[in-house]
Formats: C-alpha cells, sequence, structure tokens
C-alpha cells in the first residue's frame, strides 16, 4: 500500500487511506479509501467504504485502471 501511495504521489494525485475504530464498532466499513487530482483530473474524486483493506485495495486499483492508471504497467 506505502508504495502504491507513493507512486500516486510522484503523479500529482493526493491519497487518503484509513481506518476508524468508531466505524468499526458501528458497521464494519471502518476503511476508506481517498483519490483525487493529477491525471485523474479535476472532476476525479474517488472514495470507497469498504470492511477491509484489501476490499479498498481493490477497489482503488479497478478505479485506476477504468482511468488508465496501472502501476503494473
Amino acid at each position: 500500500m506505502l508504495e502504491l501511495m507513493e507512486w500516486l504521489a510522484e503523479r500529482g494525485v493526493t491519497t487518503v487511506f484509513k481506518v476508524d475504530g468508531d466505524r468499526m464498532t458501528e458497521h464494519g466499513r471502518a476503511w476508506m479509501v481517498i483519490v483525487s487530482g493529477g491525471p485523474l483530473g479535476l472532476d476525479s474524486f474517488f472514495r470507497a467504504d469498504l470492511g477491509t483493506a484489501d476490499a479498498c485495495l481493490d477497489s482503488l486499483l479497478a478505479h485506476l485502471a477504468s482511468k488508465g492508471l496501472s502501476p503494473f504497467a
């Protein structure tokens, strides 16, 4: 995850990856990822609130792929 966040930052993308203990006890969707800016464009705000870090990562990678970006290229 840290390598991905660094890769995104090098391209001008702002990334937030968070886990929230209060949300964990309330409804289990404690993990959140947000990305915006850079090559994603001005209307590029993306947010996913999911139950696991892996689910957030998968969602983020799918979003990046839909924008033509891949850290694996």
